[in-house]
């Protein structure tokens, strides 16, 4: 079950997350933190976090929802799990980067915990039409 659930995610994080970034994003990064950005993305680097990412969310998150018959697991175990994840990068750079700004911190968390209660919630609701 693990890699249907895995394989329903994977379109709908990078679609959400898409939107995010080219949508609303992309100018307040350049803002706020463009001194520090690379001119091109690693997308190695970034697939390997996707994929990471998306099999934590699966593992801890989506599939216990899915035991539960639980779509406020989803949610909230979701935003929970996108906190956790996204303070990782965030608050060590806040600790360890000169001029890291606090906004930036705010705003990924936020969206982290947005984006990932939005994943698990939207695979909980397909994955209980479509997979059981």
């Amino acid at each position: 079950m693990f890699i249907k659930l895995f394989l329903v995610s994977l379109p709908v994080f990078f679609a959400i997350d898409m939107v995010w970034l080219v949508l609303v994003a992309r100018n307040f990064y350049q803002r706020q933190i463009g001194f520090l950005m690379k001119s091109d993305i690693n997308w190695y680097a970034a697939s390997v976090f996707y994929l990471l990412f998306i099999a934590g969310l699966v593992t801890f998150v989506i599939s216990p929802a899915i035991e539960k018959h639980s779509p406020v697991h989803a949610l909230v175990f979701g935003a929970l799990f996108g906190l956790v994840t996204y303070s990782t990068y965030d608050l060590t750079n806040l600790a360890t980067l000169k001029d890291w700004p606090m906004i930036v911190t705010i705003a990924d968390l936020a969206w982290g915990m947005i984006l990932s209660a939005l994943v698990s919630v939207i695979v909980y609701f397909i994955a209980m039409k479509f997979l059981f």
